[in-house]
């Protein structure tokens, strides 16, 4: 495949969700479902090298997945980082929200112990943010395009719903008083971190589609 040049199938362009997060693929097939684009996940290369998260932000990270992933792969490649911040704690976890309770934690380990660090602090506000950075990358193209969102709220003093995946059941979005492990997958596609972030990709996506294929 020649730099830069897109795989296409039939009127749809083929387009890689780098992640093997079963719940990340489900949310972002869904929010890019109207979409001409035929979507992969990396389920479909169970030997690919993985690609180290060694950034020391949110861009840099989705930035160097979306990059190793074209690149080894040959397809247009949406990768994200994200991540919760909490102000008390000094907005960790941050980068390391998925490795936070050890890189073999469960989510009902990494909540656990946020809540406990939490609780420490005696802080009443419990102010939090999520934050998700979206990447797109061409094969063999150094440029990456970055998408930011975010999703201002608190951290509720327990787990509460069975929903979505990660940090969502303790996270209570600004205007809501249910968690996102409790509110409808509908709601949470209008107001999450990465449908913001993923909102400016489809503009991007919408326009420069035709110039891809």
């Amino acid at each position: 495949m020649r730099d830069g040049v897109i795989n296409k199938v039939a009127e749809f362009i083929e387009l890689l969700i780098a992640t093997r997060n079963a719940g990340k693929v489900r949310e972002l097939r869904k929010l890019l479902e109207d979409l001409p684009l035929r979507l992969r996940d990396l389920s479909e290369w169970p030997e690919i090298a993985e690609v180290e998260e060694a950034g020391a932000t949110f861009e840099k990270n989705a930035a160097l997945k979306a990059r190793g992933y074209a690149d080894q792969t040959g397809l247009l490649a949406l990768a994200d980082d994200s991540g919760l911040e909490v102000a008390a704690l000094g907005n960790a976890p941050g980068v390391l929200s998925a490795r936070y309770a050890g890189p073999l934690a469960s989510d009902a380990e990494r909540i656990t112990r946020l809540l406990v660090e939490l609780e420490a602090t005696g802080n009443v506000e419990r102010r939090a943010r999520f934050v998700c950075v979206i990447a797109l990358a061409r094969p063999g193209i150094e440029q990456v395009e970055i998408f930011a969102g975010t999703c201002e709220g608190h951290i509720s003093s327990e787990p509460r719903g069975y929903g979505g995946f990660g940090y969502d059941p303790v996270f209570v979005p600004d205007g809501y008083t249910q968690t996102f492990g409790e509110l409808s997958p509908e709601i949470k596609r209008q107001v999450s971190h990465r449908a913001h972030a993923l909102a400016k990709a489809r503009g991007f996506l919408s326009e420069q589609l035709p110039d891809m294929a």
